[in-house]
């Protein structure tokens, strides 16, 4: 099934100049990418963007991670992309993640994990539509 999912490449991965491979694998692995631009969040967008997680430990850390430089954000589609993106994004944690995925690839730690991935087809639509609202 053709479907589309988010993702963000993060300060880490952008600050460390690993944007263009990424992107290169994500297009060699097949994804078509939909939509795509560079952006730097404020606090209050990066806490609108994670506000699931408002109530964990990490989230304070998280969304100032997210702030501290910029992220390109994309719309991926793909046959089973949420899925497929996933698998290649790797473990959260690059110790963990498997071999060649990008996490384990370009990842630093759990917490500056270099990219983002929708999780179902309902957070992929919001995560979207945050983003890139003509596209949801």
């Amino acid at each position: 099934m053709l479907e589309r999912t988010f993702a963000i490449i993060k300060p880490d991965a952008v600050k460390s100049k690993f944007t263009g491979q990424i992107i290169d694998r994500i297009e060699k692995e097949g994804f078509s990418i939909v939509g795509l631009k560079k952006h730097h969040l404020s606090q209050q967008e990066a806490e609108a963007f994670y506000a699931v997680h408002k109530d964990r430990p990490f989230y304070g850390e998280l969304t100032q991670f997210m702030c501290s430089g910029p992220v390109v954000v994309m719309v991926l589609e793909k046959e089973n992309a949420i899925k497929a993106w996933r698998e290649l994004m790797g473990a959260t944690d690059p110790e963990q993640a498997a071999a060649n995925t990008i996490r384990k690839l370009f990842a630093k730690n759990k917490g500056e994990n270099a990219v983002h991935g929708s999780d179902a087809p309902e957070t992929a639509r919001e995560e979207i539509r945050f983003f890139f609202s003509d596209l949801a």
